[in-house]
């Protein structure tokens, strides 16, 4: 919805994997020179890890798209909970191979090193991806180095990337996974964008669709980007595209430190984050019915607090509740008010 209101081509902060936003921040390039310098190698495995969010899958997108399809057979696996022999068939099926249900594991690995030899006799090599490795147990990565032992015509049959999170790097560095590590050719960890590069960042991909200006982003607000996503782009583009929607609802042209504060606050405690005045009161004359005479009878000092008046402490803590409940439902009928304002636009406007 905001990109009609800012005149944007598109989203510029959609969180799927799109090479035209690809940017190359310092930890971009060097993770590109290292899965060069592993292709180069035609063998063994490439191993890139980072937080969620932090661009992996978007690196080897950005990869694929600098090299030539004609030279690369790919097959692209996400994993989960498999098992080996799963495994093998998900990598068999991202080359193109059709797997019967029950077929014997000899016959895939035949069919497996015909589909190299085919692919081999076009010019083109067979690149194993495989996402989210550390969801892999130890037999399933006992099954891609066993898979990278083919060799067919003398050469390795495939080269295998690995994506992961950091927590995989200690399972490489465990003595059970000695053999996989040993046919590890290049490594490298991709850590978060810097508050400069967190600028460049959303800078960019704000002008890969039209952005010329507008909003305008005060030097405080990408700061404030960068405090509340630490440079992970994944929650940036999440971040910043809240802040959008939230500033063309409220019909701004610029953004501001504390817009992005009061949107990535929101964010953290969602919607349900407020207790709601009342709600203890409500629970304790339900656990423990008191008629008005037992109370006047009782010392107020051992009371539930539900049944005792406020002091100042309470009091001010109560009233500042209602306060922060009152500005958001506020906004929120701003905020209902633009999208019906909106939608009317949109209705006229239709033939």
């Amino acid at each position: 919805m905001y990109e009609k209101f800012y005149g944007l081509d598109g989203s510029p902060f959609l969180l799927t994997p799109d090479p035209r936003f690809f940017f190359s921040s310092s930890n971009h390039r060097r993770a590109i020179t290292h899965l060069v310098y592993g292709l180069d190698q035609r063998e063994g495995f490439i191993v890139i890890t980072g937080e969620v969010g932090a661009g992996k899958t978007m690196l080897v997108e950005q990869l694929w798209h600098q090299l030539s399809r004609n030279s690369y057979a790919v097959s692209k696996v996400v994993t989960t909970q498999v098992s080996g022999d799963d495994l093998l068939r998900l990598v068999m099926d991202g080359f193109g191979l059709s797997i019967l249900p029950g077929t014997e594991k000899s016959v895939l690995l035949r069919r497996f090193e015909n589909m190299v030899r085919e692919q081999r006799n076009v010019g083109r090599r067979c690149v194993l991806v495989v996402d989210e490795v550390q969801n892999l147990s130890f037999a399933a990565l006992e099954e891609l180095r066993m898979l990278s032992n083919i060799t067919v015509d003398g050469k390795a049959s495939v080269q295998t990337i690995l994506l992961g999170q950091p927590q995989f790097r200690p399972t490489l560095a465990s003595r059970d996974a000695e053999q996989l590590r040993q046919r590890v050719l290049a490594s490298f960890h991709l850590g978060p964008l810097s508050e400069v590069e967190t600028r460049l960042y959303i800078e960019h991909r704000l002008k890969t669709v039209g952005w010329s200006g507008n909003p305008h982003w005060d030097e405080d607000a990408f700061a404030a980007v960068h405090h509340h996503t630490d440079g992970i782009p994944r929650r940036i583009n999440t971040l910043c595209s809240r802040v959008l929607q939230f500033a063309a609802l409220e019909e701004r042209t610029e953004i501001t430190r504390a817009m992005v504060d009061e949107v990535a606050n929101e964010m953290a405690e969602g919607m349900n984050g407020f207790d709601v005045p009342g709600q203890e009161l409500i629970g304790a004359q339900q656990a423990n019915p008191l008629r008005p005479g037992e109370i006047a009878a009782n010392d107020t000092a051992d009371l539930h607090p539900a049944y005792r008046a406020p002091s100042s402490g309470e009091l001010g803590d109560l009233l500042h509740r209602i306060e922060a409940l009152e500005e958001v439902t506020a906004r929120q009928d701003r905020v209902f008010q633009r999208i019906i304002k909106m939608l009317a636009l949109a209705v006229e406007k239709e033939p």
